[in-house]
C-alpha cells in the first residue's frame, strides 16, 4: 500500500494545478471504524494535499472520534443514527469547491481520488462515481450485494432511462453547485440511490472511474443489513420515482384498474345493451368502482405531473443560481 499512497502523490501533484487552487473537503461518515478511521484520513491528506478532511461520528461507541482527530481530521459528531442524515448535515454545514465523500472502511482505494477531482474539474462535471472493481476477490464484495447492486442498477435503468455503473458506490466527487441545491431526504444507506436519481432527474453532467475495492480489515464490521437496507432502498426508489414521475407512476394504477374494471363490466354491458336488464348488481358495481379508482388515478397522476414540473424548475433554478455566483468569483 505504500507503493500506492506514493503514487497517489505523484498524481495528486499534477492535480493540484488543475484543481486551480480550489478547495478540496473529504467528508467521511463513520460509526465504530476506530480500526479502519486512522488510515482513511491519513490517506486521504496524502494525495489530496491541501485537503481538509471531515469526519463526522455517527453515535460510535469506540474511539472513531479520537482516533480520527489524532490523525489530522476535523471531527464533528451527530447522535442522530443514519448515513444519510449525515451526509446532510455534512452538505449543508462544510463549505467547499469540491467534495470527496468516502466512507470509513477502508475499502475504497484513495489513490483514485486525484483522478475523480480532475476528471470533476477538468469537465465541469457535478458527480463523479467510484465505479468499484473488486478483481474477483469474494471478500471485498459479497456475492449477495453484487446482486443486489447490479439488479438495482438495471431498475433504475429500466425507471429512469440510464444505468449506473454502480448505484451503491459511497465514493463520490461533487462540486459545490451540486453539493448545495441538493436536496436530501433520506436517512440511511439509501442517500446514495437519491444521489443518483437527482443527477438523473436534473440532467446533471457526471462521470465514472472506476476504482480497486478492497475486503474490510480484520476485526471492521460491515453496518450494512442485506435484506432490510435493501428494502429501504427500494421503498425509497419507489417514492422518488413516484416523486419526479408522477404520471407514469400513478398512470400504471389507473391502468391496471381500468384494464380489471373492463375486463369485469363488458358483459355486463352487453347483457345491458341486449336486454336493457342487469341482473349481476355486485359485478356491474365493482367494474364501476374500478373505473372510477382508473380515472381518479389519471387525475391524482396529471395534477402531481404539473407540481412536479414546478418542483423540478425550483431545483434548478437553486442549481443554476449557484453557478452563477461561482463564475462570478472566478473559481
Amino acid at each position: 500500500m505504500t507503493m500506492e499512497i506514493e503514487t497517489g502523490v505523484a498524481a495528486a501533484s499534477a492535480a493540484r494545478s488543475a484543481r486551480g487552487g480550489r478547495r478540496v473537503a473529504v467528508l467521511v461518515p463513520c460509526r465504530n471504524e476506530a480500526v479502519t478511521v486512522e488510515k482513511v484520513v491519513r490517506d486521504f491528506a496524502t494525495v489530496l494535499p491541501g485537503c481538509t478532511v471531515y469526519v463526522y461520528d455517527n453515535g460510535s461507541t469506540d474511539e472513531t472520534g479520537a482516533l480520527a482527530r489524532g490523525a489530522g481530521a476535523t471531527v464533528r459528531r451527530e447522535e442522530r443514527p443514519g448515513k444519510g442524515g449525515v451526509v446532510r448535515r455534512m452538505f449543508g454545514e462544510i463549505d467547499a469547491d469540491v467534495y470527496v465523500l468516502v466512507d470509513g472502511d477502508d475499502t475504497y482505494d484513495a489513490t483514485a481520488a486525484p483522478a475523480m477531482v480532475r476528471k470533476l474539474t477538468d469537465n465541469d462535471l457535478d458527480m463523479v462515481t467510484a465505479v468499484r472493481d473488486d478483481e474477483g476477490r469474494t471478500d471485498a464484495y459479497r456475492r449477495g450485494h453484487r446482486v443486489g447492486n447490479r439488479a438495482f442498477n438495471a431498475l433504475l435503468g429500466l425507471l429512469f432511462g440510464v444505468r449506473p455503473g454502480d448505484l451503491f458506490s459511497g465514493y463520490r466527487a461533487f462540486s459545490r453547485r451540486f453539493v448545495k441545491s441538493f436536496p436530501a431526504a433520506s436517512q440511511g444507506f439509501e442517500i446514495e440511490t437519491e444521489l443518483t436519481i437527482h443527477a438523473l432527474e436534473q440532467s446533471l453532467p457526471t462521470g465514472e472511474v472506476t476504482t480497486r475495492y478492497f475486503e474490510r480489515p480484520e476485526g471492521s464490521r460491515s453496518k450494512l443489513s442485506t435484506w432490510r437496507d435493501g428494502a429501504r432502498i427500494l421503498l425509497m426508489t419507489g417514492k422518488l420515482y413516484r416523486d419526479e414521475r408522477p404520471f407514469a407512476f400513478f398512470g400504471a394504477f389507473a391502468l391496471l384498474f381500468a384494464a380489471v374494471g373492463l375486463t369485469l363490466g363488458i358483459d355486463v354491458t352487453i347483457e345491458f345493451i341486449e336486454t336493457h336488464l342487469v341482473r349481476r348488481f355486485p359485478t356491474a358495481i365493482l367494474a364501476t368502482g374500478l373505473m372510477l379508482l382508473a380515472f381518479m388515478f389519471l387525475g391524482c397522476g396529471l395534477i402531481l405531473d404539473n407540481v412536479s414540473r414546478g418542483r423540478r424548475e425550483n431545483k434548478r433554478l437553486a442549481y443554476l443560481a449557484l453557478s452563477a455566483l461561482e463564475r462570478r468569483s472566478g473559481r
